[in-house]
């Protein structure tokens, strides 16, 4: 029998205990009154205490920029018109980092300002170059605050949350865990009662999962569960807890049962996989048929020209796409070898002229999504 209070050693949460390297997601509703210093004191016990480097490290994704750029530009509520939007994030930001530069100061570790777009995610060399430069923060000792940077980025502003941006930047500093804070305990039952461990997200989670339940933030639990998909597919494991849980962190990574746990998948996908299928956005879908289906999903095949029935959207060579099957399921994503002229050209061919397969999405730039 366990004691109330302790480690249950055959339960999941003893994985997180080895946890070297953690995302810490925190929306604008939470960072309010003394949250700032609450975080940067727990970012430090995790990391050996106060100046101490170790070989634990910390990413901090941060909401806030637009809720304080909203109260310095002397604004009611938040802005519908993106202009105004994008004002508010220009002139909160500096409000945000000068509160993490505050409270990380007060515990002898440095923080440095990261702003991403969707658009430097989704170009190859530079995601590359921000790993690079979030790795040598990280080895630097310094804890890197990321935002995505609403004053440029209208799409993000208008479809964006830090939630997807928090599961994105996962795979790009090789995370063990991804811990999401919020205003609730972590996901809640038809009940209200947490629920402490979730194994399938499909079955378990997204019934439950509701909307945002607040004014200032964009992220609500059905985001918050998305983020806790890709996370845990990326091989972090994934917490959803209470930002104003006491030493919430520590707490966490301890193994004790607070928020709602998510663990990662057995078999977590590449990085390059995981950008394919979660970062880049699909600009078109292939058509196959059933036999193609069952190729990609159950044996790793490439997709034929043969197994096409038909292309829609309009892409580039080399460019994401959706591959669905005859009852309309998207079943995988990759990079398309060819222009939609091409493809629907070719579709339903067994060879080029010269006798070669004629390969519409190669296996290496192919990723079969998880059945729903």
């Amino acid at each position: 029998m366990v004691e109330p209070g302790a480690v249950d050693p055959s339960h999941p949460r003893v994985l997180l205990a080895k946890t070297r390297r953690v995302i810490l997601k925190i929306g604008s509703k939470s960072l309010t009154g003394d949250a700032w210093d609450r975080l940067a004191e727990d970012v430090a016990a995790y990391r050996g205490g106060h100046g101490k480097r170790g070989a634990r490290s910390v990413v901090i994704v941060s909401s806030g920029a637009i809720a304080h750029g909203i109260q310095k530009l002397g604004l009611k509520s938040r802005p519908k018109d993106i202009a105004w939007l994008q004002a508010a994030a220009a002139a909160g930001q500096s409000i945000l980092m000068q509160r993490y530069e505050e409270a990380f100061d007060k515990v002898g570790i440095p923080v440095a300002q990261v702003l991403l777009t969707h658009a430097d995610l989704a170009d190859r060399a530079r995601t590359n170059n921000a790993r690079g430069a979030l790795g040598a923060l990280l080895e630097a000792g310094c804890v890197p605050i990321i935002n995505e940077n609403d004053a440029v980025a209208v799409e993000e502003i208008k479809f964006g949350d830090n939630d997807q941006l928090a599961s994105m930047v996962a795979p790009l500093v090789d995370a063990d865990l991804l811990l999401l804070l919020s205003d609730v305990e972590g996901l809640l039952d038809a009940g209200g009662r947490r629920v402490p461990l979730v194994r399938s997200i499909a079955t378990e989670a997204r019934p439950l999962a509701g909307g945002s339940t607040s004014g200032v933030g964009t992220g609500g639990m059905t985001s918050k569960v998305e983020a806790a998909r890709r996370a845990t597919l990326a091989g972090a494991h994934v917490v959803i807890a209470h930002a104003r849980e006491p030493g919430i962190l520590g707490r966490v990574v301890g193994g004790e049962d607070v928020g709602t746990f998510f663990p990662a998948v057995p078999q977590r996908l590449s990085a390059r996989k995981h950008w394919i299928a979660y970062t880049l956005r699909p600009r078109g879908a292939i058509l196959v048929d059933r036999g193609a289906a069952e190729a990609i999903c159950a044996r790793n095949r490439s997709i034929l020209a043969v197994g096409v029935l038909g292309v829609r959207g309009t892409f580039q060579p080399g460019d994401a796409v959706s591959v669905v099957d005859p009852d309309g399921r998207e079943i995988a994503r990759g990079l398309c070898r060819l222009s939609p002229s091409d493809a629907a050209r070719v579709a339903g061919q067994k060879r080029e002229e010269d006798g070669e397969e004629i390969v519409v999405i190669h296996r290496d730039d192919l990723v079969v999504l998880p059945g729903e």
